[in-house]
């Protein structure tokens, strides 16, 4: 309750929960109108625009943290709030596939710019380490909130409308957050140790590469990816035509994922706080490659039921909150503070770099060699990663993130040309 005190934070969790309902409608939304204009083929132009999503998200969110400095928080998360409003309001009035890549890539670029920023603003206002322990927490309640809520409501807005109503939903939801955002009072960025806008872009990516625990982060990016692909580009046409299910059907096995990651986001702050972040994530990580063995399993062998996909839908949830949820803690954890917003816009890009390598492979490999062939190859990249990170975070790097004990002491953000390595925890 401490934590939800803070009327800054109260009223920008409630913006995040507010767009993200809005972005749950819409990616309901744009799978089916993929299939509506391109039917079996639906696949593949959800992976081409899942792919140039994650390409705006790679480039633009290392300019934005180089920029972010120079311009109030405020105004900008504001702007972009009602750019993305805009953009969706126009995609129920397409006709051309190509109208969605237009758009996507738009809508992208900002939220490129949007979530990296957000994201850095939290830690100015929460500022004790337990709460903010518990704002990462609630943030993935709400995220996962809206993965298990929102196909809900989509499917329950389905049976009386058509799905490009849902478009609307979206645009109302950014602009109640842009409100919301107007209403808080966000300090604008520290100054960066950096002075070009290259290095301040390329600083947090630097960052990453240098710290041990932080490319542990790298490859455990790439299992969430794998398995997170499955879900979010092969559940319309493996619903539709695998199991021959209806739209809200498409709605409800997306809610499945979304109640996995409901109920591990329900009890990772107590877990996180007697449990290191790297036993926590590579559990996770674990759990995906499991997930996606079973996954290739179930279609392999011919045996594809609406329990079995749920149950394996669910268990790949579930994997994912436990990656995703302490993610922010290792990177406060990793930087000083005035090089936040540099750590949380290289995740926000590197991250996003999984995604680019994974969605075309279930959306192009998937809709040209089948299901089988793309979850095996992506079962083997979620293994890689796993096996990774493994290697890459050494177990005494780090060992205390995540507990109440053992404070870890951030690793020292060198400035542009120091090519000492960065301080490791011991």
């Amino acid at each position: 309750m401490s934590l939800f005190a803070i009327r800054d934070y109260r009223r920008l969790f409630s913006a995040q929960v507010i767009a993200l309902f809005g972005t749950g409608l819409t990616t309901v939304a744009l799978g089916l109108l993929a299939y509506d204009l391109a039917g079996p083929h639906a696949g593949l132009v959800l992976g081409t625009a899942l792919t140039i999503k994650m390409v705006m998200y790679v480039v633009i969110a290392p300019l934005a943290a180089a920029y972010v400095d120079r311009v109030p928080r405020r105004t900008l998360l504001l702007l972009l709030d009602l750019v993305r409003g805009s953009v969706v309001l126009a995609l129920p009035l397409i006709s051309e596939v190509w109208h969605i890549y237009v758009l996507i890539g738009l809508l992208q670029a900002a939220s490129a710019a949007f979530t990296p920023t957000f994201q850095a603003v939290i830690p100015d206002i929460v500022t004790d380490e337990s709460d903010y322990t518990r704002a990462l927490s609630a943030s993935q309640v709400a995220s996962t909130m809206e993965s298990l809520l929102s196909p809900v409501l989509a499917a329950v807005a389905l049976t009386f409308m058509s799905f490009n109503w849902l478009f609307l939903g979206t645009s109302a939801g950014f602009l109640f957050s842009g409100l919301l955002i107007l209403w808080t009072r966000i300090p604008d960025a520290r100054p960066s140790v950096h002075t070009k806008a290259w290095d301040k872009a390329a600083a947090g990516i630097r960052t990453f590469f240098r710290t041990p625990r932080l490319r542990g982060i790298m490859a455990l990016n790439l299992v969430v990816a794998a398995a997170g692909s499955i879900v979010v580009v092969n559940t319309v046409n493996y619903v539709r035509d695998e199991l021959g299910g209806s739209q809200s059907d498409v709605a409800w096995m997306l809610a499945a994922s979304g109640t996995g990651t409901l109920l591990a986001a329900l009890v990772l702050p107590r877990v996180l706080d007697r449990i290191a972040a790297r036993t926590v994530m590579t559990t996770g990580a674990g759990i995906l490659v499991g997930g996606t063995a079973a996954a290739v399993a179930l279609i392999g062998a011919g045996l594809t039921s609406w329990a079995g996909t749920a149950i394996i839908w669910t268990v790949i949830g579930i994997g994912m909150a436990l990656i995703i949820t302490p993610t922010g803690k290792v990177l406060r954890a990793s930087v000083t503070r005035n090089a936040i917003p540099e750590a949380f816009a290289a995740q926000f890009s590197l991250s996003h770099l999984a995604w680019l390598i994974t969605y075309p492979i279930a959306g192009w490999l998937g809709t040209n060699a089948g299901f089988t062939v793309a979850w095996s190859v992506l079962a083997v990249l979620a293994a890689a990663g796993a096996f990774g990170a493994l290697v890459l975070w050494p177990r005494h790097d780090g060992r205390g993130i995540g507990t109440r004990t053992s404070p870890v002491t951030p690793a020292v953000h060198a400035p542009s040309g120091d090519r000492s390595t960065l301080s490791k925890a011991a």
